[in-house]
């Protein structure tokens, strides 16, 4: 699959990607090979072999319409709605994405694999990560459960399957062995997981190096207005034994965006847990947007397309992100992220002003 793809000091101009339309005016993508320097570009999972581009896709929208919280949460987004998203982002040159059992039982699953068809993606052209919801379950219910995971996915390999919270009945090392028992059966490629603090990562990691694999990566949240992970030891950690992060909320909920410092009204839109998180830190990051503003002038590019090149720049390639979408243009304007590359004077200035959020 051609991928226009950008990191800090690599900017590759968009080409190898074109609409056609064939003789029943179907839209398709023509694909060319990849090129070495945009190989180049590309950061593996941990101490995988899987590699993916700093910024993918997050499609915990898709959820809405499915069951349970989160089905109820969001919007429910038209097929065409998210087939557009997905499309964008691929053209755009993201090239993996994330989601999970927990978005709308299945409904985030199938949606994302009905867009990667629409797009004619091949399986072997996305990297696709799911988690399994742990809780009140064992680790039992892992292999129980896998097979509803893969016939949602319909035909796209999970490369990346994480326990997506740290509070399962069972223990680190149960949850391990059984994700290791499913990358020896073929059903998944690597392993990781989210929310995990530095001594549950070095468990899970110490299990799993038992089984001679890797942990891939803690999924955490992570921001320029949250930046915990440097000063509780996740960090450190990852870097220490070869574990991606990979960053959800990485726009702080829109907050880093400047939208709702420029009209706050549009907080009455906004979900009430939302609406909570932004109120609590409207006033503290008025400083940070005000240098993402003046830094994303230099570039005509946005001030949220700032804050996320900081995110997966500043610690070298240790950090990955996955903003959500709900609009093609959320998706483009991630994409877009990857197309330029902040100075150090830059890079160090908004670590400066956002140093009282770690």
């Amino acid at each position: 699959m051609g991928l226009r793809t950008a990191d800090r000091a690599v900017s590759i101009t968009y080409e190898s990607v074109r609409w056609l339309v064939d003789s029943t005016g179907r839209d398709y993508l023509e694909r060319n090979a990849m090129t070495a320097e945009q190989k180049a570009s590309m950061r593996r999972l941990g101490r995988t072999d899987i590699e993916i581009m700093p910024i993918g896709l997050g499609v915990m929208q898709f959820s809405g319409g499915g069951k349970g919280i989160m089905g109820r949460m969001f919007r429910n987004l038209t097929t065409e709605e998210k087939n557009a998203i997905v499309g964008a982002a691929l053209e755009g040159g993201i090239n993996w994405f994330d989601t999970a059992e927990l978005y709308g039982a299945g409904h985030s699953e199938k949606g994302l694999s009905i867009a990667l068809k629409a797009a004619q993606a091949e399986d072997n052209e996305v990297v696709v990560g799911t988690k399994w919801f742990p809780i009140l379950r064992a680790a039992g219910n892992i292999p129980k459960t896998i097979d509803e995971r893969i016939r949602y996915l319909n035909g796209y390999t999970i490369d990346l399957y994480m326990v997506h919270q740290p509070w399962g009945f069972s223990s680190p090392e149960a949850e391990m062995a059984a994700m290791a028992d499913l990358v020896e059966a073929g059903k998944i490629r690597s392993v990781g997981v989210s929310n995990f603090s530095a001594k549950g990562m070095r468990r899970a990691h110490k299990a799993l190096q038992e089984r001679g694999l890797p942990l891939a990566v803690n999924q955490v949240h992570y921001s320029l207005i949250h930046r915990e992970i440097e000063t509780n030891g996740v960090l450190e950690t990852a870097k220490e034994l070869g574990i991606t992060i990979i960053a959800y909320t990485p726009l702080a909920y829109g907050l880093l965006t400047g939208k709702y410092h420029k009209a706050p009204e549009l907080l009455r839109q906004a979900m009430l847990f939302r609406r909570l998180m932004i109120r609590r830190n409207l006033e503290r990051s008025r400083p940070v947007v005000r240098a993402l503003e003046e830094i994303a002038s230099r570039y005509e590019v946005t001030p949220g397309q700032v804050a996320l090149n900081w995110l997966v720049n500043f610690h070298g390639t240790s950090i990955v992100a996955i903003p959500g979408a709900s609009k093609v243009e959320h998706a483009q304007q991630s994409s877009g992220a990857m197309d330029f590359a902040l100075s150090e004077e830059e890079l160090s200035k908004l670590d400066e002003v956002t140093r009282e959020f770690r």
